[in-house]
């Protein structure tokens, strides 16, 4: 059996409604997590009954180097200017996991996403630092996929 090398975390691409998106520098926030209820039943003491609760899913925080591109600056203030009872429509996307030879090895796709928060970069005059922005997604469900 052959062993595989795990894949490195640098190399992914970040796709909202077709549209690849990338150069980000991080993306974080694939968390999936589930609530838990514990019954302690009378007269069983060896173990508590678990049950099954709602699933959560964690915003996506995508973070990259601020460029002319603001796509994502202007989804942000679309939603501040007209709120999504307006018909801001949500967007599906997909973020995928490269492997060395950039095949995608691993997919994640979440579904209807918006922005609720965007962080901008801080100014510093004695710093040569890439100027760095950060958006916030939430989105009503995360699952992985064969690549």
């Amino acid at each position: 059996m052959a062993s595989s090398d795990p894949y490195q975390v640098f190399n992914f691409l970040i796709e909202i409604e077709g549209l690849v998106i990338g150069g980000f520098s991080e993306c974080s926030g694939l968390q999936v997590e589930t609530e838990l209820f514990e019954y302690r039943e009378g007269g069983l003491n060896e173990y508590m009954h678990n049950f099954v609760g709602s699933t959560k899913y964690t915003p996506l925080v995508l973070k990259h180097g601020l460029t002319s591109n603001d796509g994502l600056w202007k989804w942000h203030q679309e939603i501040v200017s007209q709120g999504l009872n307006q018909g801001i429509k949500r967007r599906n996307g997909t973020i995928y996991l490269l492997d060395q030879q950039r095949n995608m090895a691993k997919v994640w796709n979440f579904k209807q996403a918006f922005p609720y928060k965007w962080t901008g970069p801080e100014l510093r005059a004695d710093s040569s630092e890439v100027a760095f922005a950060s958006v916030e997604l939430v989105h009503r469900g995360l699952n992985q996929v064969p690549a």
